[in-house]
Order: structure tokens, then C-alpha cells, then sequence
């Protein structure tokens, strides 16, 4: 009989992946580019000059695969403290059982609508994957979500396993929603804005198609998954992470314990010290520059928050602490969305904004400030194994770059597309930012690196440059959810505990429609005339 295949663990894969970008380094020879510091969008922007390859001495790493590793670590910091604050924040709110209490009210609250003969036809549940998956969809075509999914995740995989699905749905509904928005990128100033930019396009134009595009994937998206959460609810030992959400049932199960409903005294000083920190916030920014794209919307939404937390937290206070805590949570992401849309807040805000979070839950349940801290501990240290892996695969992208070889890669396979018909061209295009993606997930410097050298060659070749945007719009957004090198997908798969290789095991085929459905929605680009191409 033989023996059962043993699939490697998740770090040993990576670690392997980095080993094989050493040795790409000493199969391809050294280039580089020259590079120019212009303007876009307000923001400087490093590119590459038009003809300017040349080949410099070769940097095979041997040893260095090794200290690559540490490189990651200092590379990604700002993703790893992210998860580590993320995880310890979440840890002290998940042992004030507030989370627990709001996914049975809203579970017992869809049982009631789904005695409705149109809801109970429709399927509830559906509807409820359906929304939230349009919603973090339209956030990453908007404003381009993406590591503040890793938040998300600790929320809606326990609200997955409790509906009867799996991990892997739950990490669907928020990751997956906002990166199928993310390929779409109606607005996404990270990539369409700068590719446009540079590209010497008019911002945002051709968003009609873009528009037809993004409902066509986020459609072709959500239907896949709820096909997929239909197969597991249906028999759960189907899941290829059965086992691995055994953390989460269990999870589950300790939590069904009876809770005292209650609200300490402390919760009312917590809930007026917030509220005034939050008039002296309202004082000094009375009006907020909402940026949607190229539309500016100036409006006091702080002082509209401010007001409804005022009113809010007044009411679920007197009912108990838990609906508070849970209140804490929604202003806590409604003012994620403010500060990403109107401040430009990153992980380092957003992280703070959900450690000081986790500490006001804290308080709020009268918990002392050892246990607070012992809680935030333990938290860190369960979720200190996604911030290893968001590491090891920042060594990925650092033995690349040393060996310097990207450029090179880029030089020839941007060469091999001369004498192309348009389309074989622009799928060509597609296919190399496709695997440029895949060691390199960043759409900002991916669109500083290719789309100088892009337009310009389709300009020789007579193709839109609109059209190369598209191409490159696919090409980044599609294959952010497999790449090793992705510190988000790293992040949220540890957050999940959805090991490496069943994730592979389960995106594989999704992927590989996505990508189909990115050429046959590039044939309009050069076979049709669309506005703004």
C-alpha cells in the first residue's frame, strides 16, 4: 500500500520559493534600467526611462537566501507589527464575548426574515454572502482595499463556521470580495490612478468599460463562491480545511456559554472619554475631503460620527456593555473607511485606530490592566505565526531585487513582443503582468516599473494605451489572491489558519476562470471603439 503524499508546511513551501529566486539569479543575468523622478497625482514617482536597459555585473545570492529571510522581516514590518497589534486588539474584544453576542443576534435575526417566502426562496444566506461581498467589493474598486482585510477576517470566519461553511468562505466574503473590486479598479488611485498617470492618460477615463468589467468579475466571483459555500454546507467534511477549522468550531462551541448581560460603571467613562476625544477631533477637522476617485466631497463627516456615536453609545449602553463594545467596532471601521477615503491613513493608523480599540473593550468590561495586557499577549502570540509567513515571503521579493534580475525579465519578455497582432500583443502584455505580479504584488511600483516601458511600445504597436492600462489592471489585480510574495494574502491566510498549500488547492481553478475572463474582456479593448480608448 502506498504511503500517503506528505504536503510540506506552509513556511518550508516559501522557504523553498526563496531558494529558487536565488537560483534564478544565477541563470539570468544582471540589467537595470535607468530611472526619472516625475510628478503624478501629486505624488512623486519613480520610472524608467524609454531605452535605457544595459546589462550590469551579476549579483548570484548564495548565502544571502538566508539573510533574505531577515531582510523580509525588516521589509514587511509595517504588515507584520499590523497583524500582531490586529491580532492582540481582537483577542482582548473576542474575551468580552461582544462578537459572539452580535453573530447570534444577527444569525437569530435572519432566521426571522427567512420565514419571509421571497427571503426563504432567495436563501438568506445567500443574500447575506452576496452583500458582503459586493460591499468589499466596491471598497477595493473605490479606494483600493487591501491589508485592512486581515482585520476583517478575525470577523466573518467565525460568523462563516457558525452559518455552517468554512474558513475559506469567510476569508471570500471580505479578502476575495475586495480583491475581485481590486481587478476591477473603477477609482483605485494605486493602480489605475498612477498607471493613467503615467501613461499620460486623463484620470479615471474609460471607466464606462471599467465599470462593465468590474460588474462582469465581481458577478462571475460571487457566484463561484456561493457554488463553493453550497458544496460545504451541504457535506462540511468536503472542505479541503475540515481539520483546520476545527480551531474555529471549537471556538464556536466555547462560546455558546450563557453571557451576563451587564454595563459596568467604568463603560460609561469610556464611553464619555471617546466622546471627547471625538468633539475636540470634530473641532479641529469640522470638514472632511472625501476623495472618490477624481471627486473631491467635502463634508463634516467627523461631526456627523461623532453625533451618531453620542446617540449610540448613549442607547446600547443601557441595554449592556456588550452591544457597546460592539458599537466600538463599527465606528472603528466607519472611520477606518473616513481616514483611508479622507486622510490617507495606512496600516500604521489603521492598526492604532484597532489597538485603541481592543484597549477601550477592555475597559470597558472592567477588565484590570494586567489582564488586558495578558489578554493583547495572548492574542499576539496566536496570531504570531501570520506575521512569520508575511516575512519569509518578503525574502521572496528581496533576493530578486538583489540579484537584479527583474529588470532583466521584464527587457526580454517586453522585447518578445515584437511583430504581434494586437491581440496576441495585449494579451501578451496581460500575461507578463501576470507573472510580474507574482513576485512582485505592490500595484504602485509594479505600475512605476512597466507602464513607462508599456505605452510607449503600444504606441508602436497601434494599440490603445487605454488598452495597456487594462492589461495591466488585470494583470495586478487577478493574481494578488495566489502569489506567495503577497504580505496580505500571507497575513490573512495566517489570521485564518488556511495552510499554503489548501489555499492553492482551492484558488487554483478559481483563478484560472478569472484570468480566462481577463482575455476574453480585453478583445472589446482592441477590436471595438469604447469611450476613453
Amino acid at each position: 500500500m502506498s504511503k500517503k503524499i506528505k504536503i510540506p508546511h506552509t513556511y518550508v513551501i516559501v522557504f523553498f520559493i526563496v531558494v529558487f529566486a536565488g537560483i534564478l539569479t544565477w541563470i539570468i543575468p544582471g540589467g537595470a534600467f535607468d530611472r526619472e523622478t516625475i510628478h503624478v497625482n501629486g505624488i512623486d514617482r519613480e520610472v524608467i526611462k524609454s531605452n535605457s536597459f544595459h546589462y550590469i555585473g551579476n549579483s548570484p545570492q548564495t548565502w544571502q537566501i538566508f539573510s533574505a529571510i531577515f531582510d523580509g522581516f525588516v521589509d514587511k514590518a509595517d504588515i507584520i507589527v499590523f497583524i500582531l497589534l490586529i491580532g492582540g486588539a481582537f483577542w482582548i474584544m473576542n474575551q468580552t464575548k461582544s462578537i459572539d453576542i452580535g453573530i447570534y443576534s444577527f444569525l437569530r435575526f435572519t432566521k426571522k426574515i427567512g420565514n419571509n417566502r421571497v427571503m426563504h426562496y432567495l436563501g438568506v444566506d445567500n443574500i447575506i454572502i452576496v452583500l458582503i461581498m459586493l460591499i468589499f467589493s466596491i471598497f477595493g474598486a473605490v479606494f483600493g482595499m487591501s491589508e485592512e482585510t486581515i482585520a476583517f477576517t478575525i470577523i466573518f470566519i467565525p460568523l462563516a463556521i457558525r452559518m455552517g461553511y468554512d474558513s475559506i468562505t469567510g476569508v471570500c466574503m471580505c479578502y476575495v470580495g475586495a480583491h475581485l473590486g481590486f481587478a476591477g479598479a473603477l477609482l483605485n488611485p494605486f493602480t489605475i490612478g498612477i498607471a493613467q498617470g503615467l501613461s499620460k492618460l486623463p484620470l479615471f477615463s474609460g471607466i464606462e468599460y471599467r465599470l462593465f468589467c468590474w460588474v462582469i468579475i465581481t458577478f462571475t466571483g460571487i457566484a463561484y463562491v456561493l457554488w463553493y459555500a453550497k458544496k460545504v454546507r451541504k457535506n462540511p467534511k468536503s472542505s479541503c480545511v475540515y481539520e483546520e477549522d476545527g480551531h474555529w468550531r471549537e471556538h464556536n462551541s466555547r462560546n455558546e456559554e450563557t453571557v451576563e448581560y451587564h454595563t459596568p460603571r467604568v463603560a460609561w467613562f469610556v464611553y464619555g472619554a471617546i466622546g471627547a476625544v471625538l468633539v475636540l477631533f470634530s473641532i479641529f477637522h469640522p470638514l472632511t475631503n472625501l476623495k472618490v476617485g477624481l471627486s473631491n466631497t467635502i463634508i463634516p463627516i467627523i461631526p456627523i460620527l461623532t453625533g451618531l456615536y453620542l446617540v449610540s453609545g448613549l442607547l446600547v449602553l443601557q441595554k449592556s456593555v456588550h452591544f457597546f463594545i460592539l458599537n466600538l467596532l463599527f465606528f472603528t471601521i466607519a472611520f477606518l473607511i473616513v481616514g483611508v477615503m479622507g486622510y490617507q491613513w495606512y496600516v500604521m493608523e489603521i492598526a492604532t485606530l484597532f489597538f485603541v480599540m481592543g484597549i477601550a473593550s477592555g475597559l470597558a468590561m472592567n477588565y484590570s490592566l494586567n489582564d488586558i495586557t495578558r489578554y493583547f499577549l495572548d492574542g499576539a502570540r496566536d496570531i504570531l505565526s501570520a506575521g512569520i509567513i508575511v516575512g519569509l515571503a518578503g525574502g521572496i521579493i528581496i533576493i530578486l531585487k538583489n540579484g537584479q534580475v527583474i529588470d532583466t525579465l521584464l527587457y526580454y519578455v517586453a522585447s518578445s513582443m515584437s511583430d504581434m497582432g494586437n491581440y496576441a500583443a495585449i494579451s501578451i502584455m496581460y500575461v507578463i503582468q501576470t507573472g510580474i505580479n507574482l513576485i512582485m504584488p505592490s500595484g504602485s511600483a509594479k505600475a512605476a516599473l512597466t507602464m513607462p516601458i508599456m505605452s510607449q511600445f503600444s504606441d508602436l504597436i497601434g494599440i490603445s494605451r487605454q488598452a495597456t492600462v487594462m492589461a495591466f489592471q488585470f494583470g495586478d489585480g487577478f493574481t494578488n489572491m495566489i502569489t506567495p510574495t503577497s504580505g496580505v494574502l500571507m497575513g490573512v491566510l495566517g489570521v485564518a489558519r488556511i495552510p499554503y498549500d489548501k489555499w492553492l488547492k482551492w484558488v487554483i481553478p478559481f483563478m484560472l476562470i478569472l484570468i480566462i475572463l481577463g482575455f476574453v474582456l480585453l478583445i472589446p479593448t482592441v477590436t471595438m471603439k469604447l469611450n476613453g480608448f
